[in-house]
């Protein structure tokens, strides 16, 4: 057995039986949320007892949903490092910035821990194929993981998804479509067309393992900063899984009395071409409304109508948390800064964090002692490269050549 006691509806508190294939709640169609056994958690697995176990995010495998010898479908995804950030610090003027870099995970973004864990329990669960909606990264994740399982998947992407993220998910065998719109048009028709082929939806939130897998960022977090929490936690927002993700492992850990304190203050970074939960959070409203003409080149931030939007606002207004919106120069300049800085090339929605910080500096939000930290969700390499210098190249011989370098390098 594992140690799960039910899924819960998120906003009506229905509970569901969890030995089922799960999907949204019966009662009123709003996410799910597994719920675990915690005290026997506590009593199956101690802090002592991990630090004997291999890196990864099953080595969580308690706070999983998993079954009892059920194997997971991985390929070695978590575990990814923790970086100090001390010249992005001194730059901003902050004493203690890390940045996650999720970017390490197998398929090179953090959708390798949420579809990891969707097509392990949806294996077991007895499911043959999958059909995504994705603005990129999770279309390429949910491919690798269902041919690493043995399945068939099918990607539907907006036209105008980064070429990588197709090629991705096309040479691990399954069958891509691109379409007109955005992410929104594409989950609609996969909404629709599983269920007549007799396939599974693996749309954000639209099942509750996904939310599992993005959690163990927050399990993670917490064991690498030496079980405590951050002040301020930056996260990229589209689809937010993450961001219900990581407070959800932490509120587990404090139950369990592995934490102690207040959540760290959750701050959601979206493009200003995109922005819908940063609207509704300005405006006060309870949940987002769908945002008309979605345009950003960070793709996973082009998520014009975010299935949990009443559920992240509720975590940025109980951990006294907020939300912002960069510009696309903001986010160009900032992936620059932190390659240059610090040697990390994050993706446009990783580098989304940095300009937000500059922001939020700038306006007294963040103080200098506060502890903060981004969450760094993919590689910049699976994108365009943004505009940059060419190479200067060498002209003569090998003399000339040496001294164009020497010049070109004020020697």
């Amino acid at each position: 057995m594992s140690f799960v006691s039910y899924a819960e509806c998120t906003v009506c508190g229905t509970r569901h039986d969890p030995k089922g294939l799960l999907t949204v709640c019966a009662t009123c169609g709003q996410m799910l949320a597994v719920r675990y056994d915690l005290d026997r958690v506590k009593v199956a697995v101690t802090k002592d007892a991990l630090l004997q176990r291999a890196p990864g995010m099953y080595r969580f495998r308690e706070l999983t949903p998993l079954d009892d010898g059920e194997p997971p479908v991985t390929l070695g995804e978590g575990g990814t490092p923790l970086l100090e950030l001390p010249r992005l610090a001194q730059h901003f003027g902050i004493r203690h910035l890390w940045g996650k870099d999720e970017g390490q995970n197998p398929t090179g973004s953090f959708k390798a821990r949420g579809l990891g864990m969707a097509i392990s329990r949806a294996r077991t669960l007895g499911v043959r194929g999958f059909v995504i909606p994705s603005a990129g990264n999770a279309g390429g994740a949910a491919a690798v993981y269902a041919a690493r399982a043995g399945l068939r998947c099918a990607v539907i992407v907006p036209r105008g998804t980064p070429p990588t993220a197709i090629a991705e998910a096309a040479i691990a065998g399954a069958q891509v479509f691109t379409i007109a719109g955005s992410i929104a048009t594409a989950g609609r028709v996969a909404g629709r067309v599983a269920p007549e082929i007799g396939w599974f939806d693996l749309s954000t939130l639209k099942e509750p393992y996904r939310l599992e897998g993005k959690k163990t960022m927050g399990l993670e977090l917490a064991e690498q900063l030496g079980w405590t929490m951050p002040d301020v936690l930056l996260y990229p927002t589209g689809g937010g899984t993450g961001l219900l993700g990581i407070p959800k492992g932490y509120e587990e850990l404090r139950a369990m009395g592995w934490l102690t304190g207040r959540l760290p203050r959750v701050v959601a970074v979206q493009a200003e071409g995109c922005a819908p939960v940063v609207k509704a959070f300005a405006e006060g409203a309870e949940t987002t409304a769908p945002w008309a003409d979605p345009t950003t080149h960070a793709a996973g931030l082009r998520v014009p109508s975010p299935f949990a939007g009443r559920q992240m606002l509720r975590i940025l207004r109980e951990t006294g948390g907020g939300a912002v919106a960069v510009s696309e120069r903001a986010i160009e300049d900032a992936q620059r800064l932190l390659a240059r800085l610090e040697g990390v090339w994050t993706s446009p929605e990783g580098a989304a964090l940095v300009a937000a910080l500059a922001q939020m500096k700038d306006r007294g939000e963040v103080t200098a002692d506060a502890r903060t930290l981004l969450v760094l969700t993919g590689a910049g390499i699976k994108y365009a490269p943004p505009e940059l210098p060419p190479p200067t190249d060498l002209t003569g011989g090998e003399e000339e050549a040496r001294a164009q370098v020497r010049r070109a390098l004020g020697a």
